[in-house]
């Protein structure tokens, strides 16, 4: 019997994984590897988990100064925290990790940052987090991180707005095939068509700085939402002559709002998560504003359309396969947007039903889609800005395609002009049977009406030529083009 030797074992899937991403169990990097609809963009840095950690210092130095400003706590300990962390930053990865403990990464992080504090200043150390609870920290913080990124959309915004304008108006009059159900129907205008992006625009705008100037607003409850633990921390260092004391901790809210720059609320939200589910709702009003114009940039940059254009940079729209190709991908990016934050808004809405005065589980689902939605919404309004300021139009392109039917996307019209003499139903009819005669033979509708006894008896040549050109069938498109134009310059104090 031959014996043969076995051959040695080929890698295994596990070993395969660790020779392409490091050693197994290294922490990796969050940077947006199956995200590029926000990699790279502005908000990538606005809401890293960097940007989180920095938010939860700040709300505790908030804390500290809040406290402070009422007597309740020493003036330096606010100090002495940031000072800590500039000496002794807090490792990322390992709060991360320790977070599975709490079910959360405050109360980590909370013991990490009292170590940091104890190291330079022993004595501070002991009102770091005082009264607070774990959630009033997270949602201030996260509410931070919101306002900075809702900032920034309506700059995106503003800049998406400004160029559909243009848009608008540099293209009142240009005339495209209006398509309904994905087929010709009658003429309209790229005027009109940007007119309605702008809308949608106008209108995600308007939502976001209603949220912005209402506020978002800070956490403060304590444990249960009475703010309990503040007041009664308050009472354990102070003297006989050191003043009136505060009865409870509400006289800490504003303060601590103000040291923030967030909203002053009027109850602790711990299960009241209107603020939560509202971002969510704007979020989406956001990228679905901006998904149906770069849906639309999609429909129309086709090869057998080619109405527009994207426009073009080095190595943009590639294809790994194919060198001719140059993909629409600034729309593809936003489109994937707007198809996402529907569902991380889902999850938002679920958890108002948030039971009892702090919930186990519902605040916790919410921590990871509405982060994803934030960035999802400010990358998607930064690369729409970039789509709209740039987009190229092809008119020529949409002078043809008009033609693809050889004159029936003006067969409503013709409809209106016979129904006085053949009557509507019978003036429908007729016009149906011409136009599919046109499209299987190929000839001209003008020809094939003019050669029609029923129509010849009733319109001239001259009148069937008025009637088919499809430039004077556009209807009130560019009084409704000004009227959308007079709203964008509203907007913005424009005269």
């Amino acid at each position: 019997m031959n014996e043969t030797t076995p051959a040695a074992p080929g890698p295994t899937r596990s070993s395969r994984n660790q020779t392409a991403a490091g050693q197994s169990g290294a922490a990796g990097t969050d940077a947006g590897l199956l995200a590029p609809a926000w990699a790279g963009t502005p908000v990538e840095p606005d809401v890293s988990d960097e940007a989180v950690l920095a938010a939860l210092v700040d709300v505790e130095i908030a804390l500290a100064r809040a406290q402070a400003r009422l007597g309740l706590i020493p003036e330096r300990v606010a100090d002495s925290i940031a000072a800590a962390v500039l000496a002794r930053p807090l490792d990322l990865v390992d709060l991360a990790r320790r977070a599975r403990d709490g079910a959360n990464p405050v109360v980590a992080f909370v013991r990490a940052l009292t170590d940091a504090v104890a190291a330079q200043d022993p004595a501070a150390a002991e009102y770091v987090h005082r009264g607070s609870t774990s959630q009033d920290i997270l949602d201030s913080a996260i509410m931070l991180v919101a306002e900075r990124v809702l900032t920034r959309l309506v700059d995106d915004l503003s800049r998406v707005a400004h160029a559909l304008a243009r848009l608008a108006e540099q293209h009142r009059d240009t005339v495209l095939a209006g398509r309904t159900l994905t087929q010709h129907a009658v003429p309209t205008t790229l005027g009109l068509k940007a007119a309605g992006w702008l809308h949608l625009v106008l209108d995600a705008l308007a939502r976001t700085q209603q949220v912005l100037a209402t506020g978002l607003p800070a956490q403060l409850g304590g444990a249960a939402g009475t703010l309990a633990g503040y007041a009664e921390y308050a009472a354990i260092d102070r003297g006989p002559g050191d003043g009136e004391l505060p009865e409870h901790g509400v006289e800490l809210i504003a303060p601590f709002a103000d040291a923030l720059g967030l909203a002053e609320p009027v109850l602790p939200w711990h299960t009241l998560r209107t603020p939560v589910a509202e971002l969510g709702s704007v979020l989406t009003l956001v990228t679905g504003a901006l998904g149906k114009f770069a849906l639309d940039v999609q429909t129309m940059s086709r090869t057998e359309l080619g109405e527009v254009a994207e426009p073009t940079a080095a190595g943009r729209g590639a294809s790994s396969a194919m060198p001719q190709k140059r993909n629409p991908v600034l729309a593809t990016l936003v489109v994937t947007a707007a198809r996402q934050v529907p569902a991380h808004a889902l999850v938002l809405a679920q958890s108002m039903l948030a039971e009892d005065e702090r919930s186990a589980g519902a605040w916790h689902a919410e921590w990871q889609p509405l982060r994803e939605a934030l960035r999802l919404a400010g990358g998607a309004a930064h690369t729409a800005a970039e789509l709209a300021e740039g987009l190229q139009v092809h008119p020529e392109r949409m002078r043809a395609n008009l033609a693809l039917t050889h004159g029936a996307i003006v067969a409503e019209r013709l409809t209106v002009a016979l129904a006085p003499v053949l009557g509507k139903a019978r003036a429908k009819q007729l016009l149906g049977e011409v136009t599919s005669a046109v499209a299987r033979s190929g000839g001209e509708l003008a020809e094939a009406l003019g050669g029609h006894p029923l129509v010849a008896a009733h319109l001239s040549a001259d009148a069937l030529a008025d009637l088919l050109d499809p430039a004077r069938y556009l209807g009130a498109a560019g009084e409704l083009v000004d009227r959308e134009l007079r709203r964008y310059r509203q907007a913005f104090g424009a005269a």
